[in-house]
C-alpha cells in the first residue's frame, strides 16, 4: 500500500495515533476505513428496516382504510420533506 500524505502534520497525527494503538500506519488506516464503511452500511440498513416497517403496515391495513386520513397524509408530507432535506445536506 502507498501511503502519501500532502499534509506532513496529517501524517504525524495518524503515525502518533498508529504508535498509541499499537499498530503499524497501514493497519490503522485500514480499520479506520473499514469501521467507517460498516458505519455507514449500519445507517442503510437501518434505514432500510424503518422502510419494510412502514410497508409492511401498509399491506397490513385492513380493507376499506387504503384512503389516508388527513393525519396520516400530514405524516407523510413530513417524511417526505425529512427525506428531501437529508438528500439537500448530502448535495452540499
Amino acid at each position: 500500500m502507498n501511503l502519501r500524505f500532502r499534509d506532513p502534520r496529517q501524517r504525524a497525527a495518524i503515525e502518533a495515533a498508529a504508535k498509541q494503538a499499537g499498530v503499524s500506519l497501514q493497519e490503522y488506516i485500514l480499520s479506520a476505513a473499514y469501521a467507517r464503511a460498516t458505519a455507514v452500511e449500519e445507517r442503510f440498513l437501518a434505514g432500510f428496516k424503518e422502510s419494510m416497517a412502514r410497508s409492511g403496515a401498509a399491506f397490513a391495513a385492513e380493507p376499506g382504510t387504503a384512503d389516508a386520513s388527513a393525519e396520516q397524509r400530514a405524516a407523510e408530507a413530513d417524511a417526505l420533506r425529512e427525506l428531501e432535506s437529508r438528500e439537500q445536506g448530502h448535495a452540499a
